[in-house]
């Protein structure tokens, strides 16, 4: 018999549901939201994951490490920029690109350490 998913009979923990629903309700999801879309992009995690290695790149050079126009290298960032994960200065006719703050970096390091062990225990599971 095939295991199944879901729950077989309806049983709900209301102290539970109520605490996690307050929590839920003082919180902006919608925001924390955006974010992981943003994120969700392969050519803006590409370039937010470049920019964990280095300090900052110029739009040139990100456009070159994602093998994109800088047209499209600066339209993802200004994305990035535009939902607080990015920030720019602008030097001479150079724009310089660099993660916001810490916690960005944090959670693009946690999203592939977690992806690396997703893929770890699949190959395991295989075996």
């Amino acid at each position: 018999m095939k295991e199944q998913d879901v729950c077989e009979i309806t049983c709900v923990d209301s102290d539970k549901t109520t605490r996690v629903q307050q929590h839920l309700q003082n919180r902006n999801i919608a925001d924390v939201a955006k974010i992981f879309k943003a994120l969700a992009d392969e050519t803006r995690m590409k370039i937010a994951y470049a920019l964990t290695l280095e300090e900052e790149l110029c739009v040139c050079d990100v456009a070159n490490i994602v093998g994109a126009t800088t047209a499209t290298a600066s339209h993802h960032l200004r994305n990035l920029k535009g939902l607080g994960l990015a920030k720019y200065r602008k030097e001479g006719k150079l724009v310089y690109y660099s993660l916001d703050d810490d916690h960005v970096k944090q959670l693009i390091h946690i999203a592939f350490a977690h992806q690396e062990e997703v893929a770890d225990r699949e190959s395991v599971s295989v075996k």
